[in-house]
């Protein structure tokens, strides 16, 4: 008897085929408001943390650069100013909703030099070895296949460049985590449903992150998937952890 095989979606038990969509109806859904909500649900950290993943991408000019999952195009705009004229930045989604917000804020900031390309991360349509550095943030919990979207990070990555993966993670102190929950499963939905007239969508975003990997699952993960060396940041007292690792 053939088994379906099945993949989470938040707190559900979902055939693995339907995840894709699923996903991509949640951001269909809040891509206007997505900037909005990411200010006011980290209260600003989220440009903080992103700042630093900057700074430990080590980006020289000319480097290539790829976002993954890279929606609004906030973080590939950083990196575009940081590898100069002489370098190249492409910002990668899934989801057309997301990149098309993403390609007109590049535009009128005259980030004209900045490719646009809608992709799945499980499939990056790269040649092997084709760039310097490749970054996610807060997009590998939605991968259906997170082993198989490293491994393609892998793969186009040239030796000596490195992976930054930006994402909720598990706090490190437990009175934190019990605040964390309250203020995840409590007031982030209602805020959703508030800002978008959409709760049930954060609350996939809110129990997706649940779901995700802890710290050193991720760093396992990664390392499993061919990488050579990963270390990961706490920051915000483990909220979010940041993982750097290396393709030797």
């Amino acid at each position: 008897m053939n088994k379906t095989l099945t993949t989470d979606f938040g707190y559900q038990t979902i055939p693995i085929n339907e995840k894709k969509s699923r996903v991509e109806a949640v951001f269909q859904s809040v891509a206007d408001k997505y900037d909005l909500m990411n200010d006011l649900m980290s209260l600003g950290l989220h440009r903080l943390w992103k700042k630093f993943a900057v700074e430990l991408a080590q980006l020289r000019k000319g480097d290539n650069v790829l976002d993954v999952a890279g929606g609004t195009g906030d973080l590939v705009k950083v990196m575009a100013e940081h590898v100069g004229s002489q370098g190249r930045a492409i910002l990668l989604d899934i989801n057309a909703a997301m990149l098309n917000i993403g390609r007109d804020r590049l535009l009128d900031r005259g980030l004209t030099e900045v490719s646009v390309i809608q992709a799945n991360a499980e499939f990056l349509p790269f040649v092997e070895a084709s760039f310097d550095c490749l970054s996610i943030a807060f997009g590998l919990r939605n991968v259906t296949n997170k082993e198989r979207a490293l491994a393609s990070m892998y793969r186009i990555l040239k030796p000596g460049g490195r992976l930054i993966v930006l994402e909720f993670s598990k706090p490190l102190l437990g009175f934190l985590q019990n605040l964390y929950d309250c203020y995840s499963f409590d007031f982030l939905p209602k805020l959703g449903a508030w800002i978008v007239n959409d709760e049930a969508s954060y609350r996939y975003l809110v129990e997706s992150i649940r779901r995700h990997p802890d710290q050193k699952t991720l760093q396992k993960l990664i390392l499993s998937s061919g990488f050579d060396d990963c270390e990961y940041y706490n920051l915000s007292g483990g909220i979010v952890a940041l993982h750097r690792a290396w393709k030797f």
